[in-house]
């Protein structure tokens, strides 16, 4: 009894005795994890230190001395279950090692070629599957599942055509072959469509480099000057339309507003108002050639600005310019002139198919200052 109190537990029953190396009540799960023989998964890295028993397995498993085709056969193995998980970037990587053994048995690369397209594929590697489907061929014409992952690569890359191919090659060695007679029906139905599609497209680009001549014809003939804008890999061009390419010439604004002609012959064009005293913009997406610039003003100044705080902005209190780019001159606009006529001014060049206009308020004093280092054309 006495000693009984003194081990603190009166009357309680002795624990039962752990053994070394036991595994513990709470954590056994985890611990019989971490023994190879019970794994559900082998971790991406096997550290030698802290998984010993792992990595003395390992090295059993894939020992140098083995046969370059027993160990080719050993990751034909391993990447099949890692392709059972669905794991298909360690599945990639077996089939990898097991093609580098360079085993000398081409029905084995052919497998190993072939498991690892399936691999690609499912990683959406399409163009790198087809490449081991291709070897995989060579290897083995008459491998019916390399064919059907050589025509399930070319239907996600849209080859239709060769797709067809493959599934006629592959039918010849099984006419009966399910997967390449369904694939094959498909390929043919979607390379009908595919084919149409292109008709359609072709059809409807021609139409539109027909309009764009049109258009152009008529941009020329009234003598209006273009700057295209250029691409990354070519210069400015600026001048008439004999100096221009059609291609170059890209007559939608960023908005997607665009110069087009009328069912009379008429241009109309998408024209930007710049107000550089309070940063603002206005935009006009079709403002007909033959329009005045006060008409559009009286329209677009009927109510005043939420800018305008002094109330300077009224339609007979502004003044228009256009800026010489390239001279570094402005000219000032008359309000009564017309779109047409501005546009055919010597000096206005019409840059990335639209009209820009700077308006000021009259004798303004951010006005004065902003010509005070320009040279200005003034009416």
């Amino acid at each position: 009894m006495a000693e009984a109190e003194r081990d603190g537990v009166s009357g309680a029953p002795a624990a039962p005795p752990r053994y070394r190396g036991a595994l513990h009540p709470d954590t056994w799960e985890q611990e019989l994890e971490a023994i190879p023989m019970f794994m559900k998964r082998c971790p991406a890295e096997i550290d030698a230190a802290r998984q010993p028993e792992l990595a003395c397995l390992q090295s059993l498993l894939f020992d140098e001395e083995r046969s370059p085709a027993e160990l080719a056969g050993m990751y034909k193995n391993e990447g099949n279950e890692y392709f059972k998980e669905k794991d298909y970037g360690r599945a990639l990587a077996a089939y990898s090692e097991g093609l580098r053994r360079r085993c000398g048995d081409a029905e084995l690369d052919a497998v190993l070629l072939t498991n690892r397209a399936a691999a690609h594929f499912h990683l959406g590697n399409y163009r790198s599957a087809l490449n081991d489907a291709i070897q995989a061929k060579k290897l083995k014409p008459t491998h019916l599942k390399a064919i059907i992952r050589g025509a399930l690569c070319h239907m996600e890359l849209k080859n239709f055509v060769e797709a067809i191919a493959w599934c006629e090659e592959g039918l010849q060695i099984d006419s009966k072959e399910k997967k390449l007679v369904e694939m094959r029906a498909k390929a043919d139905k979607l390379k009908r469509t595919q084919d149409r599609d292109a008709r359609k497209a072709k059809a409807m680009e021609k139409k539109e480099q027909c309009r764009k001549e049109v258009l152009l014809a008529a941009i020329k003939e009234r003598n209006i000057k273009l700057i295209l804008e250029p691409s990354d890999e070519e210069e400015e061009v600026s001048g008439g339309l004999a100096e221009m390419s059609l291609d170059g010439f890209h007559p939608g604004s960023a908005t997607g507003a665009r110069v087009h002609l009328d069912a009379d012959g008429s241009l109309s064009w998408p024209v930007l108002f710049l107000y550089p005293e309070h940063e603002q913009t206005d935009f006009t997406v079709a403002f007909h050639e033959g329009s005045r610039f006060i008409d559009h003003l009286m329209v677009m100044f009927a109510e005043l600005p939420p800018w305008d705080l002094e109330k300077k902005y009224l339609p007979n209190n502004l003044e228009l310019y256009f800026e010489d780019e390239e001279r570094e001159e402005m000219y000032e606009v008359n309000p009564e002139h017309t779109l047409l006529q501005v546009l055919q001014h010597e000096r206005y060049f019409v840059k990335a198919g639209t009209p820009t206009v700077l308006v000021f308020a009259k004798r303004s004093p951010f006005s004065k200052k902003y010509f005070s280092s320009k040279k200005v054309h003034r009416l």
